[in-house]
C-alpha cells in the first residue's frame, strides 16, 4: 500500500461527519474499498473517468452514479454538502469531481458517504462476503474483480484493529 496516511486523513474526515458515521466497520470497508479500487495508487483511473482512491466518476442526474448520486441522495447529500461547506467548496458535482482527486479529506468523505445509503449495517470482521455485497451494490464496478476482494478487505481489518 503506497498510501500511509490513511489514520490522519480519516480522523479528519470523520471530524467533519456526524459521530455515528465513524465505526471500526465504516474504517474498514473504506480501507478495503480504496484498496480493490486504486490500491492507493492510482488518483486518476488509468483509461478512464474515475477519480481519487475511491475511482468516483461524476455521474449524472439520469444515472445518479457517483459523484452526482452522492450530492442528489435524500440522506448523504445533506451530508455531504455540509463536508463541501466546512472546506468552502461549492455544491457542484463538476467542483467535487476535479477537487477528489488531491483532497483526500473530500474523497473519504465522498466514499463514506456513499456506503451511508446502502440499507443495513456495514459488514463486521469475517463477513468479507456481506463487504462484497455492500461495495458491489454501492460502487457497481465495470470490471470487478471477486478473487482479490477477501484478501483486502482482512488486511483492512487487520489494520484497523492495530494500535
Amino acid at each position: 500500500m503506497a498510501f500511509t496516511a490513511f489514520d490522519p486523513i480519516y480522523k479528519a474526515t470523520v471530524a467533519l461527519l456526524p459521530p455515528r458515521m465513524d465505526s471500526p466497520e465504516a474504517k474498514a470497508m473504506l480501507i478495503a474499498i480504496a484498496m480493490q479500487e486504486s490500491r492507493w495508487d492510482e488518483r486518476r483511473q488509468i483509461g478512464g473517468p474515475a477519480h481519487g482512491f475511491y475511482q468516483f466518476e461524476k455521474g449524472t442526474p439520469q444515472s445518479r452514479g457517483g459523484v452526482t448520486g452522492v450530492l442528489m441522495h435524500k440522506s448523504a447529500g445533506p451530508i455531504i454538502k455540509i463536508v463541501l461547506d466546512r472546506l468552502d467548496y461549492d455544491h457542484t458535482p463538476e467542483t467535487s469531481y476535479e477537487a477528489i482527486v488531491h483532497n483526500d479529506v473530500l474523497a473519504f468523505a465522498y466514499a463514506r458517504c456513499l456506503l451511508w445509503t446502502l440499507p443495513g449495517l456495514l459488514p463486521e470482521r469475517g463477513e468479507a462476503d456481506e463487504g462484497w455485497q455492500q461495495y458491489i451494490a454501492a460502487w457497481r464496478p465495470g470490471k470487478p474483480h471477486p478473487a482479490t476482494w477477501s484478501k483486502f478487505f482482512n488486511d483492512a481489518w487487520n489494520l484497523v484493529s492495530q494500535p
